[in-house]
């Protein structure tokens, strides 16, 4: 396989500008770069998530989400290539309704905690919920970005799912939501 980056520093970025793989300059703050960026950081999220080591099934799930978001930003980089595919979003709910078969219905909101990997998969699936609002900016009405869309609002679900899921799994419980649990008048 050839070398792909022979030069990592390359200083063409230096006034602002990135470059598309058409060859296209644009501002750091295009929509369109904001959105890889946002993309790049949700993968880097799901990266910590791994390294806290999920149960095999939810690993599984998010390393594969982890080359679709490489896949995504790849194209997105690419004006006119294909996103992704309807498959990518019926993969994630099949994947979502196979960890939340066992899992209680909620009867009150949950909040990020109870074990270091399950906050860590709300920080995950905030970062993702993000991005689809990035995407949204920048795809929403293209048919091209269709499913992008909808993979990024799985992803979010799925992640959410991946969380209460790691906490039965753990033994750590979930932290419900109180109304009025914060204010000083406990």
């Amino acid at each position: 396989m050839p070398d792909r980056l022979t030069k990592i520093v390359t200083r063409r970025g230096d006034k602002g500008t990135t470059g598309l793989g058409d060859g296209t300059r644009l501002s750091k703050t295009d929509a369109r770069i904001a959105l890889i960026g946002e993309i790049d950081e949700l993968n880097s999220w799901i990266g910590v998530v791994l390294a806290h080591a999920p149960g095999e099934a939810a690993a599984a799930t998010l390393a594969r989400a982890q080359h679709d978001l490489f896949d995504l930003g790849g194209g997105l980089a690419m004006p006119g290539a294909p996103l992704l595919s309807p498959r990518h979003v019926a993969r994630l709910d099949e994947a979502a309704a196979a960890l939340n078969k066992d899992l209680l219905p909620l009867k009150e909101f949950i909040l990020p905690g109870g074990a270091p990997l399950v906050a860590w998969l709300h920080v995950a699936r905030t970062v993702c919920r993000r991005a689809e609002r990035a995407a949204v900016r920048l795809l929403a009405g293209e048919e091209a970005g269709a499913a992008a869309l909808a993979y990024l609002n799985r992803l979010s679900d799925y992640l959410f799912i991946a969380a209460r899921f790691e906490a039965k799994r753990l033994g750590a419980g979930e932290v419900l939501w109180r109304k009025g649990g914060g204010s000083a008048d406990d």
